[in-house]
């Protein structure tokens, strides 16, 4: 088993198992102090720079809401409130921001400039979201799984939706770091990236877990312990919005759908969800959703990884 120490998340693949592991069973630990009003303050002292190119709820929220709690402090930086919107490299920034705050999250587009900004910056770096990959996000995922199930190894988890997206990548790379089966469902077209599906199907080999690509959404969820999905049209692609809708509706994850499914089956959503489009009020508004303790769960898995990387 790989024993590497985290420097920076840009994806989950920045994490050993062991690391992983370690990561929940703080954020269970971090969850239980806040629960019963227990101090926490690993972090005092500590800044966090947290820059949006990308608009947020919860990220935000999660993020400044448990640097407080750890008794630090957060920063927002919007793209108009940094130099970087009037044309500073993004080398330049990260090694000024450096020189300030403690470490850096940032949610923006193209997942190739947050590894621009990681590979200059001398502070841990996390992901907060990119095109390509939502780390923090399936790390409260897995979190909400492992406290509802009791384990991850073994357990089988399926994405119904957009397959090339960064919660459907994120999740492959998070089931497999995690033992689980990872089943995917997606019209043609929108099947997961070649490289992020190659380099699962190859680690999932070595440890004999189920990987696999499904067309039929019925197929794909059968005796499925978890089922995820996202919505059909993610930020930046508004255009596409009512091709994407036609393509996209046979994978409505609906009580049909969901029949296929094991018995205590969990739903997750990452949020914001479109009622009626890629998931139905029954199901997610339903007994077996734990969408609104996924969500609580960001701010816990998230004091965890900057406790791990700042303190």
């Amino acid at each position: 088993m790989t024993t590497k120490t985290i420097e920076h998340m840009l994806t989950i693949n920045d994490l050993s198992q062991k690391e992983l592991f370690g990561l929940i069973d703080e954020a269970i630990i971090l969850k239980q102090q806040l629960k019963e009003g227990i101090p926490h303050h690993h972090l005092a002292g500590k800044s966090l720079g947290m820059i949006f190119e990308k608009s947020s709820t919860r990220t935000r929220v999660s993020f400044e809401v448990g640097m407080m709690q750890l008794g630090g402090h957060a920063l927002f930086l919007n793209s108009n409130d940094l130099q970087l919107g009037r044309g500073e490299s993004v080398a330049d920034t990260a090694k000024v921001l450096s020189r300030y705050v403690d470490g850096i999250m940032i949610r923006t587009f193209a997942h190739e400039k947050i590894e621009e900004f990681a590979s200059a910056a001398t502070v841990p770096v996390i992901n907060g979201l990119t095109d390509s990959h939502h780390p923090t996000q399936v790390l409260a995922d897995l979190m909400t799984i492992y406290e509802y199930k009791q384990k991850l190894q073994g357990v089988n988890m399926v994405f119904v939706g957009d397959g090339n997206n960064n919660m459907t990548h994120s999740l492959i790379q998070g089931a497999v770091l995690a033992g689980m089966n990872m089943k995917v469902s997606s019209p043609p077209g929108f099947e997961p990236g070649e490289d992020v599906w190659k380099e699962a199907e190859e680690a999932a080999g070595r440890k004999g877990q189920i990987l696999q690509f499904y067309a039929d959404p019925a197929e794909a969820v059968k005796d499925a312990d978890v089922i995820v999905t996202d919505v059909w049209t993610s930020m930046g692609q508004e255009k596409e919005a009512e091709e994407r809708f036609t393509h996209f509706q046979p994978y409505q994850v609906n009580k049909e759908l969901t029949s296929h499914a094991a018995p205590d089956y969990l739903f997750l959503h990452c949020l914001p969800a479109h009622r009626e489009e890629e998931v139905t009020a029954e199901v997610i508004d339903g007994p077996h959703s734990v969408v609104f303790e996924e969500a609580e769960n960001r701010l816990h898995a998230q004091k965890a990884l900057l406790k791990k990387l700042m303190g």
